[in-house]
């Protein structure tokens, strides 16, 4: 399905509510491919240009890109931030902030938090098969067993007309991703300002799911993680693996998970690898389920869905996410404000409050979720009395010459403690598109025989 121009613009409302969970029209559907993209964004500028139209001829490869390289320069070269935001002009730009920006600049002051905003970017494409699914889940696709499940989708997005704050979650939790290879360092920043190494890996991921595009889909895997840790000494020789279920959570069919621990030597069922479990990728300071913004199980929680707003997140990190070293990009209080690129988008704004009776760290949580490529961009954590904690943004840029992205690269600032991490960015160099392993390699038998003896 291919994007056609409409000769009105499409009102936009900054702010849209649903408590509803109506299932979408025929005639609703039809939008998909006119004024809405084929995933379901809204295929015009804002009202006043600030986010322009949808480009459905994708990023623009850059003259000194290297085909085949996977060495992903700046596709934007030369551009000038259009304002920067700070400490001390922040509120003037309230309206299209995050709650937890909002917070970090009254945390950290003028000189320790800062946003080059830069022109924005709509140029997000994936294969065309990809749309056609996309259009025929739009009247197919259904929420069942209290929303722990998906029925009638094919891979592509499930509910591009979402109706529900669950809805809007599956659609981050199957997004459209290519399979990589990532040679990553992950630090913390502790409150004395000091960097430090909390892992080295290599991380493979693949996703089965998309690899049958006329496929239903079922408790196939949406994702086949594979990570080798190669540093700090204590952690060098461990593996995790982990199968991210596409589209079933209920009872025996979510996540799976395995860990090779050196000093037992043997391969082992991880179900703590899961929900809030303290991550040690991060040293703990982050959850399992904070990877990526949000993953896993939604049953937890209850679900909301706030509406669509236009606000500033980080988008188009070329030169952060795939050129630097991330060591050399760690402030005392925060990433270098240099080197990450800001860009107004329409975002998804989706809340999630515990149920009573369940257990988690996090009392509330609210994410953000690109309304282009329903990756979430940017989060919030609550304690267990209400007060933020943990601040989330998630960094990446569309990968053009294979119409995806890669948006893995995340951290979270913590409001109490002072520290902050990121994780998965790749060094310099450290990503590729594929994987060179076969399928065993991410099997528990796999991980036994790479497993070191």
């Amino acid at each position: 399905m291919m994007y056609k121009k409409t000769l009105a613009a499409l009102c936009f409302s900054s702010l849209v509510t649903s408590t509803a969970l109506a299932s979408v029209s025929t005639e609703e559907a039809a939008r998909l491919g006119v004024d809405l993209t084929p995933m379901g964004a809204e295929a015009g500028p804002n009202a006043d240009g600030s986010i322009p139209a949808w480009n459905p001829a994708g990023t623009p490869i850059p003259p000194d890109f290297v085909a085949g390289s996977d060495n992903y320069v700046d596709a934007y070269p030369g551009e000038e931030p259009l304002y920067t935001i700070d400490g001390s002009n922040y509120q003037e730009y309230a309206e299209v902030l995050t709650e937890g920006s909002k917070a970090m600049f009254e945390k950290l002051g003028a000189d320790g938090f800062k946003m080059n905003v830069y022109p924005t970017k709509r140029d997000f494409v994936v294969p065309e098969w990809v749309y056609s699914n996309t259009a025929k889940n739009a009247t197919g696709a259904t929420l069942e067993d209290g929303g722990q499940r998906i029925a009638n989708a094919y891979p592509g997005v499930p509910f591009p007309l979402p109706q529900s704050g669950l809805e809007v979650l599956w659609n981050h939790l199957t997004r459209y991703l290519s399979d990589h290879t990532v040679k990553y360092d992950t630090y913390y920043v502790s409150s004395n300002g000091k960097p430090i190494l909390s892992t080295t890996g290599l991380m493979g991921n693949v996703l089965p799911m998309y690899k049958s595009p006329e496929s239903i889909m079922d408790d196939t895997p949406w994702l086949k993680l594979r990570i080798n840790y190669k540093a700090p000494a204590r952690r060098a020789g461990e593996i995790l693996l982990v199968h991210e279920p596409g589209a079933d959570f209920t009872q025996g069919k979510g996540r799976k998970a395995w860990q090779y621990l050196t000093g037992q030597r043997r391969v082992r069922l991880a179900p703590a690898v899961n929900f809030d479990t303290p991550n040690p990728g991060v040293a703990g300071t982050s959850t399992y389920d904070d990877s990526f913004i949000i993953n896993g199980s939604p049953e937890r929680f209850d679900w909301k869905l706030v509406g669509k707003k236009e606000m500033i997140v980080p988008y188009s990190s070329y030169d952060f996410v795939f050129q630097r070293e991330l060591k050399d990009t760690l402030g005392e209080k925060f990433i270098d404000p240099e080197v990450v690129r800001w860009e107004k988008h329409r975002m998804w704004i989706i809340e999630a409050t515990l149920k009573e009776g369940n257990r988690h760290l996090y009392s509330k949580r609210r994410f953000y979720i690109d309304e282009d490529s329903w990756a979430g961009l940017a989060a919030e954590n609550y304690d267990g009395q209400g007060n933020m904690w943990r601040v989330q943004f998630a960094y990446g840029a569309n990968l053009y010459d294979i119409k995806s992205n890669y948006h893995f690269a995340y951290g979270a600032y913590d409001l109490v403690q002072g520290i902050y991490n990121l994780n998965t960015k790749p060094s310099p160099g450290g990503f590729k598109n594929g994987v060179d392993q076969k399928d065993s390699w991410f099997s528990p038998k796999g991980m036994a025989r790479g497993g070191v003896r």
